[in-house]
């Protein structure tokens, strides 16, 4: 976005990439459909990116969902509003806009220059490469580093700008985890059974966080849209205690009361995960989850005992998963770091956008909707350092 906005303002745009083709990460994005972008109104959905909402309204603002549907539009490929409110291509796919867009830069006159990976500056300010013909210097007027988080590092993004920029004296937020699954100690017999099992039209808790959605069972623990809507209040709770308990309402559109009268009634001759799915309409997952939390013991509770812990089934949560497997990444270079144009205070004339900025958001089109917009910011902010 930012080699764009240069190329079309009159620069001379090279972009270097460390893979041996751009784009490599975006293909990923779009590997569920490439959800660009959210339709909610501008205020709710700048809101989503919580402490950072100030530091990235001015850039969402000049590129709302609406200008990026339209240039996404401009390259011949339509986009349509999901029944969740999430903006995708109507191809629901990445490749086709992907294509085009290179076509694009490639008439604008931006030249690519793949296998290039970033490792610093040498003492009068050029960058240095590592490419496979050895290591190289490139002298520049200005610089956009868009060197992504520390997730899904096979695709380029394995965060080892974070010491080039320490040495550089910019102060980095250490890189976590974002969107990303938890790990759960299931049981032998719970995991060999639901591994791969959704868990679907539930509500997550954690503390007085709420949130609906579903989960998916892994081998680690539970992955998911619902699991990812709570990642950062997972993170921090377990940060500060070393685990923490999320509550799964299995059928929250039921009160307690209700599903305690269902409960009450004779089991009579049925078995107790029949007479679960019949009372209550639970699937297997969802009475395996019941018994995993009571160890074996859910016979013996009290229908209104029955009836609360299917509104709050506790999960004991051991960890977050891995960040190279996460969707996204938090922390990153700090906002007090960068003026209002996304250059570095500590090194004049070199900009940063998207996951290198310390900055989260939940799933729902709001992780590229933010990439997007800080990476126009940060083009037009170079164009006025040129000019200066």
């Amino acid at each position: 976005m930012a080699a764009e906005v240069l190329a079309h303002g009159g620069a001379r745009v090279t972009v270097f990439d460390r893979m041996p083709a751009a784009g490599r990460k975006f293909l990923l994005a779009g590997r569920g459909g490439l959800n660009l972008t959210h339709s909610e109104p501008i205020d709710a959905l700048i809101a989503r990116y919580g402490a950072a909402t100030p530091h990235l309204r001015a850039a969402i603002e000049a590129f709302p969902p609406a200008k990026l549907r339209a240039w996404c539009e401009a390259s011949g490929q339509e986009t349509f509003v999901g029944s969740s409110g999430r903006v995708f291509p109507k191809r629901l796919k990445a490749s086709p806009l992907l294509r085009a867009w290179l076509r694009r830069l490639d008439a604008a006159g931006v030249v690519f220059k793949p296998r290039h990976r970033w490792t610093g500056w040498v003492d009068d300010g050029a960058l240095t490469f590592e490419t496979p013909s050895g290591v190289v210097t490139e002298r520049v007027d200005a610089t956009v580093l868009a060197l992504g988080g520390a997730s899904w590092p096979k695709l380029g993004s394995d965060g080892s700008w974070v010491e080039t920029m320490a040495h550089a004296g910019v102060v980095v937020a250490p890189l976590r985890p974002a969107n990303a699954g938890v790990l759960v100690n299931w049981s032998d017999v719970f995991r060999g059974r639901f591994e791969g099992e959704p868990v679907k039209r539930i509500a997550l808790s954690l503390g007085t966080q709420i949130t609906r959605g579903e989960a998916m069972v892994t081998r680690a623990g539970l992955e998911g849209g619902g699991i990812y809507a709570l990642s950062g209040a997972i993170r921090s709770a377990i940060d500060a205690a070393g685990e923490a308990t999320l509550h799964i309402d299995l059928r929250p559109d039921l009160t307690a009361d209700a599903l305690a009268k269902k409960f009450g009634v004779a089991r009579g001759k049925q078995s107790l995960s029949t007479f679960l799915r019949k009372a209550a309409g639970l699937t297997p997952v969802a009475i395996g989850l019941l018994q995993e939390s009571q160890a074996g013991k859910l016979a013996a509770l009290s229908s209104e005992t029955l009836a609360a812990l299917v509104k709050a089934v506790p999960v004991r949560l051991a960890g977050v998963s891995d960040i190279a497997r996460a969707i996204s990444t938090a922390g990153g270079i700090a906002f007090d770091a960068v003026d209002a144009h996304y250059m570095l205070r500590q090194r004049p004339g070199t900009f940063v956008a998207g996951e290198m900025l310390d900055w989260e958001a939940p799933t729902g089109g709001y992780l590229l909707q933010a990439c997007f917009a800080t990476g126009v910011a940060a083009g037009r902010g170079v164009l006025t350092w040129l000019k200066r």
